[in-house]
This record gives C-alpha cells, structure tokens and sequence, in this order.
C-alpha cells in the first residue's frame, strides 16, 4: 500500500464520482479504477458499493476513511517537522555559558527574544567555566557557548558579543573606597590580598588579571580562591581581599563593598559567542544570528 492509495480513495470518498475524482486529482479514471481495485484487494475489503447510477462508502470503506485521514494527516505533520527542523524552527539546543553572562542584560534579552521567535526549541542551557565551554564544544556536547575570551583550538570561531570595563570590589569602609568615585589604577591595589578564582579554574578572566597586574608592576597576591563569583564578592565584604570582576556584576548589590572603574588602559573585558567551525545545526545558525544581529546593532 502506498500514499497515493490513500489520496486516490480519500478523493473517490470525497466526490463519489470516479469521474470528478479523476479531474481533481489530475489523472484520467481508467488508472484510478485500478488503483482503487487494487487497494481493496490490498486491503482484503470492498471500500465502495459500486452501481451504474452512483458510487457509496462500503461500512468498511467508511472506517477506512477515518483511519486513512490520520494516516495522511501524520505524514504531512511528520513533513512538517522535517522542514522546521531544517530551518532551526523546532528541536533542542544546547548552549554553554560562564556564569558571569547572565548579568549582562543583553544576553538574557537576546535568549528570551529567541525564544519568542523559536517556541519549539528546547534551549538546554548549562552553566560553565569558560574552559568547560570550550571543551564542551570540542566534545560536541553543546552547540553554541557564550564565554570571556580563552585561548581557543583552530576548530573553534568566536565571535564578540560585547565588552564591558572591568571593576576593582573592595570594602566599602577600605580606605580606597573614599575619593576613588571616578575610578583607579590597579596599581593602587599592588599591596592588597586578592580574593580570586583558582588558576585551575578555568576563567577567562585569570590571565587577564595577571597581565594587567603584571603591566601595572607587579604580581597579584591572591591569598583566598573561590569558584564562584558572588563568592568571591562575599568574601571581599567579609574583609578577605580586594577582587577584580566585569562590571556587570554591580547589577547584584552586596552590602559592605564598592565597585570602583579600573582605569588602567586595557581593563575591559568581552563576552564572546563562540561555536565550532564546521557547525551544521539550523537552531545554532538560527541562534547565533540572532546574538550577532542583536550585538551588531548595539541592543542592550
């Protein structure tokens, strides 16, 4: 039995006339006489009471006919997948994310608008280093990452989203904290214990740390590691260091610090949407389009 078994017979069903059936369905009726012979035959059942004056459903055609709808209906919805999936339109994503992302509103906006745009796609998003990210890329287990900028393999592409200056949290009763308002130096921090994330970590913003210390002359004395940022923020209010973190991160007010500009030149960091080179998937290219086109156009 074929597709177009059930298209001739739901057409016959529809017109009780093998002639105007023929005509809607472009054929002549000598070939759809046959196929309908055939598909009875096929089906082990008489579909149609035939007489020389008309034509009428069998019960059993009747049954058919029912069954023989939900038949096409299916395949035309399975069609239907297979096209929006080809689009980017329906499926699940995965998308990587170091946790600082969120905080910069154009990155959650622009997730939120996505999904607006793709209701059918899962977006399975999983927070990470921005070393995991990049593993996780090369691993295939996640189609886009959104990271600060790391070393990357030649299979991976990055793409800047935005930048963001980068700020010195210290305590709010630290003697800095008076007259800086406008900003400072990372010199200025050069004999202050740092509270900051493992070198093992995986952030990108480790070595980035070190060569602005490095170009301000000296080396960061990080006395206190954390593995995550808010952590890190605590503990710089619980009087264990001063840090370094975007700037995005004054979106979380914590009581007992200030967040002061560094205004050593260079000190701004970037969000990056980063994918492999050869990537294949509709939703990616959906996604990625959409980050870019939104980046491209300043929306925050």
């Amino acid at each position: 039995m074929e597709l177009r078994h059930l298209r001739y017979f739901i057409a016959v069903a529809e017109e009780l006339h093998f002639g105007k059936a023929a005509l809607a369905l472009g054929i002549s009726q000598p070939p759809l006489s046959q196929q309908i012979q055939a598909l009875e035959q096929e089906v082990g059942a008489r579909l149609f009471e035939r007489t020389n004056r008309r034509v009428e459903l069998s019960e059993a055609g009747r049954l058919f006919l029912v069954e023989a709808r939900l038949v096409l209906a299916q395949v035309d919805k399975a069609a239907d997948v297979a096209r929006r999936a080809q689009l980017g339109e329906l499926g699940e994503l995965k998308i990587g994310f170091t946790a600082s992302a969120p905080f910069t509103s154009s990155i959650p906006q622009a997730i939120f608008a996505f999904r607006l745009a793709f209701p059918a796609v899962h977006l399975a998003l999983q927070e990470m280093t921005s070393k995991e990210v990049a593993e996780s890329l090369m691993d295939e287990s996640v189609q886009v990452g959104i990271m600060r900028p790391l070393e990357l393999p030649e299979s991976l592409v990055a793409v800047e989203l935005l930048r963001e200056p980068l700020v010195a949290i210290i305590r709010s009763d630290h003697p800095l904290a008076s007259g800086s308002e406008n900003g400072l130096y990372l010199s200025a921090l050069a004999a202050e214990p740092f509270v900051f994330f493992a070198r093992t970590y995986g952030s990108g913003l480790y070595a980035q740390l070190l060569s602005l210390a490095r170009h301000a002359g000296f080396s960061p004395l990080i006395t206190q590691e954390a593995g995550e940022a808010m952590t890190i923020i605590g503990l710089v209010a619980a009087g264990l260091g001063v840090t370094v973190l975007p700037a995005s991160y004054q979106r979380m007010r914590i009581e007992g610090v200030v967040y002061r500009t560094l205004l050593d030149e260079g000190a701004e960091t970037a969000v990056w949407l980063v994918q492999r080179k050869d990537q294949q998937s509709p939703m990616a290219k959906a996604f990625v389009d959409l980050l870019t086109q939104r980046a491209d156009a300043g929306v925050d």
